[in-house]
């Protein structure tokens, strides 16, 4: 995957405008929600098929693209967890510093998450992925709009950890499907 810093998706277009500004929370859940729904196809993947490498993929299987989903997706879960009691979060900031720390680390970091749910019993991965988005959904609706939707920078990152990644991977979720058969 390439490597683009953090900053560049919270650049705002002509005089401050951010087309992915969310003016309500319910908006943001339904979009998640749909971006989300063409993943779950993978769920119906048998085993063999999870653990095919599949080069229009980059190289992933559908188990690597799962696993690359739910990290970024627990680590929206952690963030809106810590939001829903705090002003801040620290996943937030810990992430955008390790992430932005050299150009190589993003790369690194998921690479690392890869090698984490490439360990991971295959029914556990199955597990966690049909429910995690869902579970952060949940905790999301809890979290005083204040500390999300109304705040800049946590909802830039709750969209560039879901319905934007989602939309990032669709070329690789097609890859994977279409190499499976489905």
């Amino acid at each position: 995957m390439p490597w683009r810093p953090r900053s560049d998706r919270t650049a705002p277009g002509p005089e401050g405008y951010d087309a992915h500004m969310y003016l309500d929370a319910l908006s943001f859940l339904e979009d998640e929600r749909d971006g989300f729904r063409a993943y779950e196809a993978l769920g119906d993947l048998a085993d063999e098929q999870l653990e095919t490498p599949v080069e229009a993929a980059h190289g992933w299987s559908g188990r690597d693209l799962m696993g690359h989903i739910l990290f970024w997706q627990a680590s929206a879960l952690d963030s809106a967890r810590e939001l829903a009691v705090n002003e801040t979060s620290s996943t937030i900031d810990r992430l955008d510093a390790a992430w932005n720390a050299s150009r190589d680390a993003g790369e690194r970091i998921n690479a690392e998450a890869l090698a984490r749910y490439r360990e991971m019993p295959l029914d556990e991965l199955r597990r966690q992925f049909a429910d995690l988005s869902g579970e952060l959904r949940g905790y999301l609706t809890v979290v005083p709009e204040s500390r999300w939707i109304k705040h800049a920078r946590h909802q830039e990152w709750f969209f560039g950890e879901t319905t934007e990644h989602y939309e990032e991977h669709l070329a690789d979720l097609r890859a994977i499907l279409a190499a499976a058969g489905a």
